[in-house]
């Protein structure tokens, strides 16, 4: 991406580093620690199938609702307006992707940043976000005061660094324990992620290295089959194995002692840690586990999930969105401000809310074409505009008769 235009520098041909995180790793490897021989980075961690899922869910509900700027009135009405976030970056993302990605960038890596790319009169013209693995936040030093009140050292694509403030940075920050650095899951949950991808790894091995036999043949008493090895084999598979000999007998002529494969009691422990993570998973992100495809657990069905998933849009959901959205508000000249509509996603059932529609219809909270409208319904003509029209047309009627007989 190329920075034409900075407010405070002037024309500038940079070429950045923007959401790589490929190259981001030549320059900060991530920074996170490798635990019992595990590297928990951004990609380790989305090769587990709960993070991911997690990960998903909340970055793309977040970033299909609407997201609209607002302007109030005089008369205390809110307009809307338009934004540098209808189309933060006219030539690269779309809006659903721009908002998905920094949304994921939240979330695994507790921050998001984007350059401030602007037009030759000073104004906003995109917002290009920039991988949290190529950009430092640094405290400014005694005698230091950038806009914003912090420093952000971004890497560029030539292994050179940049330095920028709020005028040309936009940050957004995540749960920060000292008010500028963001926490993420990367930061914090390594030791549960570490936990889960030594699990993967564990269970790739033991698939492709472990024993999956069903049993184990072995000869009775001193009987050498060293020379029928082959042949026993043979008459095994073909009378036992197989759904042809479901129900049959099978018999083989050699003395032989057939011993089933069990799982061992390590074994079902090792099933159940995997289970167990996606619980931690949950416990981490705060998305119920059923919305992560576990439902073992789950004694509440119907009306009981829909509550949790109500629950989820309260308790997870808002809170991001609502960092999101005073973030963005900063960008836009006051009183001007940004936020998701929820509506969308907290809709009741089609016959629940035919039956609010028309209980508000009838309290005169909403008219008939406005309720239409939340169903995306056409509205229906107006009936005393007809009335009008009808009246008129009889005015005009009886004037031409008196302009006639007056001639």
């Amino acid at each position: 991406m190329k920075l034409p235009w900075s407010r405070r520098g002037g024309p500038r041909n940079t070429t950045l580093s923007v959401a790589d995180p490929a190259l981001a790793a030549l320059f900060t490897p991530g920074g996170f620690t490798d635990i019992a021989g595990v590297t928990v980075g951004e990609t380790t961690s989305l090769g587990l199938s709960a993070v991911y899922r997690a990960v998903n869910l909340i970055a793309g509900t977040l970033a299909s609702l609407p997201f609209r700027s607002y302007r109030e009135e005089s008369t205390g009405q809110r307009q809307t307006v338009g934004s540098i976030f209808d189309d933060p970056t006219p030539d690269g993302q779309t809006p659903y992707e721009w908002k998905e990605t920094a949304f994921a960038h939240l979330v695994l890596h507790g921050k998001a940043g984007a350059m401030k790319v602007r037009t030759e009169a000073g104004g906003l013209a995109a917002l290009p976000l920039v991988h949290p693995s190529s950009f430092q936040v640094v405290l400014p030093k005694a005698g230091e005061s950038p806009a914003g009140g912090l420093w952000f050292i971004v890497a560029l694509i030539n292994g050179q660094q940049i330095k920028l403030d709020a005028n040309d940075f936009w940050y957004l920050p995540g749960l920060s324990l000292n008010g500028s650095s963001g926490a993420g899951l990367l930061n914090y949950a390594r030791m549960s992620l570490a936990t889960s991808i030594a699990g993967d790894k564990a269970a790739g091995n033991m698939f492709a290295n472990g024993a999956l036999i069903s049993g184990l043949a072995t000869p009775a008493d001193d009987y050498d089959i060293t020379d029928d090895v082959p042949e026993i084999r043979r008459q095994l598979n073909n009378n036992v194995l197989g759904h042809g000999n479901a129900g049959t007998i099978a018999v083989i002529n050699r003395r032989l002692t057939f011993q089933p494969w069990v799982m061992t009691n390590s074994d079902a422990q090792f099933l159940q840690s995997r289970s167990f993570q996606i619980e931690e998973v949950s416990r981490w992100t705060g998305v119920p586990p059923h919305l992560l495809m576990s439902s073992e657990k789950s004694t509440s069905w119907g009306t009981g999930l829909e509550e949790q998933n109500r629950a989820m849009a309260r308790t997870v959901l808002a809170p991001w969105a609502a960092r999101f959205e005073q973030r963005a508000s900063r960008l836009l000249a006051r009183p001007r401000w940004c936020e998701f509509d929820f509506a969308g996603l907290e809709r009741p059932s089609p016959d629940k809310e035919i039956e609010l529609l028309i209980a508000q219809v009838a309290a005169g909270l909403l008219t008939l074409n406005e309720a239409r409208a939340i169903r995306n319904l056409p509205a229906l003509p107006d009936p005393g505009a007809a009335e009008d029209n009808s009246g008129s047309d009889s005015a005009a009627e009886e004037g031409r008769e008196d302009d006639s007989a007056s001639a």
